[in-house]
């Protein structure tokens, strides 16, 4: 492909240079219209039986993202008090709120069960305590109806994604409860009263062949006929995007996925008698190609053969680079439209302005050659983009703007400034 955003339209007739001009660089910039295909596509994976898709909020928590995911009808994961509180202030009813932690203090739970948000527990010491905070605060009347309900993970011993860091279930991960300690699970429910509502796993993230998460959920339904009269049952999310668009690479094969996915369910709910709701939690699905970075190149030297070609788009900006090693493509523009790639690329490293040798944001990248002044925009940036920024080098983070289907531009967050950096000390 030789350029995405013309591509895909993915401007809506705004001219990136005016864009970054206004609004300043490193900027985010997200797509309402993509952003919405996306999050229709995850609701619709399971047709046949009750189903909700759950976006999980860590991916991209603005809270106008929020807002389009609601208007989606989308449920939403959180996990910690804070991302609750921003799905509440986006207008999301506590029903639609799953609260799935890990390794929390006794305040959080405790913040769960006042509010009746549904809670997933993570181990049995998590679920041990999550019922000696209810016991504790159902005496004192404080517990909100119905949050003797909650739910508990699954490691179901096989994971996948894109790197062991995303990896979030198998032997060598924090996450879960193994299937062999499943009698405890009942002994603790009994012990508190509990009520094990659902059962849900996440094996991972960004993964392009469906086959291992068929296997997940293959694998969670058979473990799930240990459970009765289950309200509900998760099945993760991790569904990856084609990062290597400028290559052609081919997206997440949903529909055949789909295909695959009913039989598999069709089989569980003869045998269990009756359909729960059946749950996924597609987070980077429903926003990483909703988002570019538009940054600026600042410097272009040679250091030992190496071309290094410096923007304002570092590490506190954009971390996945440096901490996943992620690819992410990159177009150059220049005068406000995309290099042409066909009249020849040279080999490049594009890195960051903070001080760390890991700030580099693509090595040894084919690219048109790049100068100085001319912009760069980072694909796929709506997943864990600036959901991870940071202030470190005491640089303010970027501000956001979202382009509406219109056409027209809301600046969904304005840029950090240092009296915000100081106003914390």
């Amino acid at each position: 492909m030789e350029s995405y955003i013309t591509h895909s339209n993915f401007f809506e007739g705004n001219e990136p240079e005016k864009l970054a001009e206004t609004y300043g660089t490193p900027l985010y910039v997200y797509n309402e219209r993509i952003l919405r295909e996306r999050m229709h596509e995850v609701s619709q994976v399971i047709t046949k039986y009750p189903y909700t898709a759950n976006y999980s909020v860590k991916a991209n928590t603005n809270i106008h993202i929020l807002k389009l995911a609601l208007e989606e009808g989308l449920n939403c994961d959180a996990m910690s008090p804070g991302e609750v509180t921003l799905l509440l202030k986006a207008g999301f009813p506590k029903e639609r709120i799953f609260f799935v932690p890990n390794n929390v203090a006794e305040t959080e739970l405790a913040f769960a069960i006042e509010q009746g948000i549904m809670t997933s527990l993570d181990s049995l010491a998590q679920l041990e305590l999550y019922g000696e905070t209810h016991r504790s605060l159902s005496d004192a009347g404080k517990a909100a109806a119905g949050s003797e309900r909650c739910a508990v993970r699954i490691n179901p011993g096989v994971g996948a994604g894109h790197c062991d860091k995303v990896v979030t279930a198998g032997k060598k991960t924090k996450f879960g409860i193994q299937e062999a300690d499943i009698p405890e699970i009942f002994k603790l429910a009994d012990k508190y009263n509990l009520r094990i509502a659902g059962i849900n796993q996440h094996i991972g993230s960004l993964f392009m062949d469906p086959q291992p998460y068929l296997d997940a959920v293959t694998n969670l339904l058979r473990i799930a006929e240990q459970f009765k009269n289950l309200e509900f049952i998760d099945f993760g999310g991790g569904y990856g995007i084609p990062y290597h668009k400028l290559d052609d690479e081919k997206p997440f094969p949903m529909e055949s996925f789909k295909q695959r996915l009913e039989p598999i369910l069709d089989d569980f709910v003869a045998k269990y008698g009756s359909a729960p709701l059946f749950k996924s939690e597609p987070g980077r699905f429903c926003v990483a190609e909703g988002s570019v970075i538009l940054g600026r190149f600042h410097a272009v030297k040679q250091n030992s053969g190496v071309t290094y070609c410096g923007t304002d788009i570092g590490m506190n900006v954009l971390v996945r680079p440096s901490m996943y090693d992620s690819w992410h493509d990159i177009e150059v523009l220049r005068g406000g439209v995309p290099c042409n790639r066909a009249a020849g690329l040279t080999e490049q490293t594009v890195t960051g302005n903070i001080c760390e040798s890991g700030d580099i944001l693509a090595k040894a990248r084919m690219l048109p050659a790049i100068q100085r002044g001319d912009l760069a925009c980072v694909l796929d940036t709506g997943a864990y983009g600036y959901s991870m920024c940071s202030p470190y080098n005491s640089r303010p983070r970027p501000a956001e703007v979202l382009i509406r289907k219109d056409g027209s531009v809301q600046v969904i967050r304005r840029r950090e400034t240092l009296d915000d950096i100081l106003a914390l000390m």
